[in-house]
């Protein structure tokens, strides 16, 4: 067995906004929710409106706008940068615990978001013009396990629940990054780095058809879950094998 590093005080869950554990019930119990609704048909005019309003108003010029920014959304470039921000703040501090957040971000997006996105099998709004052509109202139905796995994975969206985790790590890791330069994050900064993008996120896959709007809000809702969950973790007190003492420096801001 691996011997560890002494705690440097008792294990404490950090605090994350908005307080308690209310919130954190209420994310997993609206998905819940919200999924049993689509099982049971419910929200299909809702998304079958917001889906047919924005093939009505999607000229080229907006069209092309719309898929540049939900670049934005994109997990395997926001896990790149977020990995990097880790590394570039683990050799400046000589820590590894930066290195603890993307990693462990890697793992609950990966073990979330994909095997759901599996499970729950519905197709999006455009599998009715384009592979495999189904109709209309066969594009809305979750659990349709008929289907190969690369037409049924709509719900939910992955791009806005990666958006949502992996701004949250950028802003977790940027901040003590820029405070060992010299300088201070602004917290509306940090505000903006973690809500503006999902938010554009959820707008655009929602405006181009990629997803339903309820594949966007169960995003949403999985996408909170999570960054609430990597916000908890006290990074600076996890114990660590002592091989890696001489790596064991604190790097996030106390409360």
């Amino acid at each position: 067995m691996r011997e560890t590093t002494t705690v440097r005080r008792n294990l404490r869950l950090q605090p994350v906004r908005p307080a308690g554990w209310w919130f954190d019930a209420l994310l997993p119990a609206a998905l819940v929710g919200l999924t049993a609704a689509l099982t049971a048909g419910w929200f299909f005019g809702i998304d079958r409106a917001v889906a047919d309003w924005a093939d009505a108003h999607r000229p080229t010029a907006a069209w092309w706008v719309a898929a540049v920014l939900n670049y934005l959304g994109q997990g395997t470039p926001l896990t790149l940068i977020a990995a990097g921000l880790g590394v570039l703040l683990a050799i400046r501090l000589r820590s590894v615990r930066p290195l603890l957040v993307p990693v462990a971000a890697f793992v609950l997006t990966y073990l979330t978001i994909g095997p759901l996105k599996v499970w729950t099998a519905r197709p999006a709004p455009s599998a009715s013009v384009k592979e495999p052509f189904l109709p209309p109202a066969q594009t809305l139905p979750l659990f349709q396990d008929d289907l190969p796995v690369r037409f049924a994975q709509s719900y939910p969206s992955g791009h806005v629940a990666n958006a949502i985790v992996w701004y949250g790590v950028i802003a977790l890791l940027l901040a003590p990054l820029l405070a060992s330069l010299g300088r201070t994050m602004p917290r509306r900064v940090v505000l903006a780095v973690r809500i503006v993008p999902p938010t554009v996120v959820l707008c655009t896959t929602t405006y181009l058809g990629w997803h339903w709007l309820t594949d966007s809000v169960a995003g949403l809702l999985l996408g909170l879950l999570l960054d609430r969950i990597l916000h908890r973790v006290p990074w600076d007190d996890l114990p660590l094998p002592r091989r890696l003492q001489r790596w064991d420096i604190p790097f996030t801001e106390r409360p």
